[in-house]
Formats: structure tokens, C-alpha cells, sequence
């Protein structure tokens, strides 16, 4: 008997989720390049940056569905403190770069 994958809050939105990390990874893969090509910094700096801003929407995504979802489903099981808790520490995480 298999155990069924649990429903996440970025179920509905998982294939644009994904498909962001390819291009994020692509995007990886084009910075790489451009060091071994040793391109001028403040292009690769300009490159890094946009992965960074590709990360935090895939990010923002996550954590809209994790207060859509999770967030409510916690509510209801009695444990939104603890959920907005949880929440708000991913929330400082993310914010902590640099």
C-alpha cells in the first residue's frame, strides 16, 4: 500500500514553480559561463542579480501558498499560531540576504 502524496500549498502552481528553477537554472548555468569567459564583473554582477529577483518570486509563490493553504489548514487543526509562527521565521529568513 503507498502512501499518498500529501497536498502542499504550491500544488495548483507547481508546474510554473518548476519551470521558474529551470530558468533559474539556466540562468546559473549563463553566469557560470560568463566567468570562464571572464566577462566584465558588472555584467555578471547584473546577471546575478536577476537570479536573485527570479529566486524571490519563486519564493513569493511559495509562501502565497503556504498562507492559502497550509496556513488555513492549520487554523482549523487548532495550531495558527503556531503555523503564522513558522511562517513568519521563513519570512525572516528570506529577508536576512547579504
Amino acid at each position: 500500500m503507498t502512501t499518498p502524496t500529501p497536498i502542499r500549498g504550491y500544488t495548483a502552481s507547481k508546474d510554473q514553480l518548476l519551470a521558474r528553477l529551470r530558468r533559474v537554472e539556466g540562468q546559473v548555468r549563463g553566469v557560470e559561463k560568463m566567468v570562464d569567459e571572464d566577462r566584465y564583473c558588472i555584467d555578471v554582477l547584473t546577471q546575478i542579480s536577476a537570479i536573485q529577483a527570479a529566486l524571490d518570486k519563486v519564493a513569493l509563490g511559495l509562501l502565497d501558498g503556504h498562507a492559502r493553504h497550509c496556513m488555513h489548514t492549520g487554523a482549523v487543526e487548532g495550531r495558527a499560531d503556531e503555523m503564522a509562527t513558522e511562517m513568519m521565521a521563513a519570512v525572516g529568513r528570506l529577508m536576512k540576504r547579504g
